[in-house]
């Protein structure tokens, strides 16, 4: 592994890319300064996100796990016009940095912040008939992948994309006998999409800035 590489590379690529964006440039600044941790997704990432949210022309966008609304912010910009997005995060502290990032990045009518366990807002969702989505973004607690999906499925549709985030773990995904909580919610997960016959999935893995990662994408199928 070459860190240093996949960091240069992943620099080069942004510069070479992605446009300039001052709100997404304040945005890490005031993840940083607020002392949130650096696990958010990286520039290509989420340009990534912005470009699946305009190829499946969201309207409606899910997020869990919010952090600081880095991914947020890309993903409101793959909105089409008039959509929204419901983003939920467990930290309270997170949640008003990243309503903070978001008001200033002028996206407040569009961003609601859900703040709580997801495995308590999500159900919440589903109460209140909101929804279905058309593109959900999981990057939460990884020992909860699955129920995540669950979940997100009673909120989606046929059509719908969900993106679910850090799925390979530095390689340690092919240990059935890990005893760390992520990797074996990852295998959970992965055990259930494969026996879902409403799902169309495959998963990559990803070298970059943020390591050697990867992503799975579900299609609930038509």
């Amino acid at each position: 592994m070459n860190q240093e590489l996949w960091t240069r590379v992943d620099d080069y690529l942004t510069e070479a890319l992605l446009p300039k964006d001052e709100a997404l440039a304040e945005t890490v600044a005031a993840c940083e300064a607020a002392g949130l941790p650096a696990i958010a997704v990286s520039a290509t990432q989420g340009r990534l996100l912005e470009l699946l949210a305009r190829a499946v022309g969201a309207r409606d966008i899910l997020e869990i796990g919010t952090l600081g609304a880095y991914s947020t912010l890309w993903l409101a910009r793959g909105l089409t016009s008039g959509g929204r997005i419901i983003t939920l995060e467990s930290d309270p502290k997170h949640a008003r940095v990243a309503q903070d990032n978001i008001a200033r990045a002028g996206f407040r009518p569009d961003i609601s912040v859900r703040v709580g366990p997801a495995l308590e807002t999500l159900p919440a969702l589903v109460r209140e008939k909101v929804g279905p989505f058309d593109l959900v973004f999981i990057d939460a607690d990884k020992a909860n992948l699955c129920e995540y999906v669950q979940w997100s499925m009673k909120l989606s549709r046929p059509g719908t994309m969900i993106v679910v985030d850090n799925v390979i773990r530095d390689g340690a995904v092919i240990d059935a006998l890990s005893t760390d909580p992520s990797v074996q919610g990852v295998r959970r997960m992965n055990e259930y999409v494969a026996s879902e016959t409403r799902i169309a999935a495959t998963a990559l893995q990803t070298v970059g800035a943020k390591g050697y990662d990867g992503f799975a994408l579900l299609l609930l199928k038509n």
